[in-house]
């Protein structure tokens, strides 16, 4: 993986970083709210090989660190995004079989979401962070799976294309 493509995919992480943060989570979606960013996050880990999976997932949640809603420690995201990252690395061959099926891709980008906020929450507890109510958290995470399944299909080709652009001539 080249220094470049770090830089480019970097850069396009904070762009939609920045449009979550400007734009998505001033809407009032019912039920509860919708990251794009942790779902473009997602496919990205999930498309990248087992290295890219680890540095991405990484440098995602150090991006996701900067937000000014969290009320968290710097570095929690960090943490469950390169645990995430180790995941989807050792999985890798498993992720293949669902990138091939549209609605499973989709299916599976939303349940790795909903697991990566209760994989925070957890971390957040052990933390001794007040996480607040346990219904209050399965709502949240319910709600974000759910939204990141009907929201995601809209914005999933443009990722993939994204990051098609994003890799260098070896790569491709």
């Amino acid at each position: 993986m080249s220094q470049l493509r770090v830089l480019n995919t970097s850069l396009f992480l904070f762009v939609i970083f920045l449009i979550q943060e400007t734009i998505i989570s001033r809407i009032n979606f019912p039920i509860n709210g919708f990251s794009l960013y942790l779902a473009a996050l997602m496919v990205l880990l999930a498309l990248e090989d087992r290295t890219g999976s680890l540095v991405f997932g990484f440098i995602g949640g150090v991006i996701m660190d900067f937000s000014v809603a969290a009320d968290t420690p710097f570095g929690q995201w960090a943490l469950v995004m390169t645990i995430m990252g180790y995941l989807f690395s050792i999985n890798k061959e498993s992720i293949g079989d669902f990138t091939e099926t549209p609605i499973l891709f989709i299916g599976f980008i939303s349940f790795a979401s909903g697991f990566c906020l209760l994989f925070f929450a957890l971390i957040g507890t052990l933390l001794g962070e007040e996480m607040g109510g346990l219904i209050r958290n399965f709502g949240l995470i319910f709600a974000n799976t759910l939204w990141t399944f009907l929201i995601t299909p809209i914005f999933l080709p443009l990722i993939i294309r994204m990051r098609k652009v994003m890799l260098t001539s070896r790569e491709k």
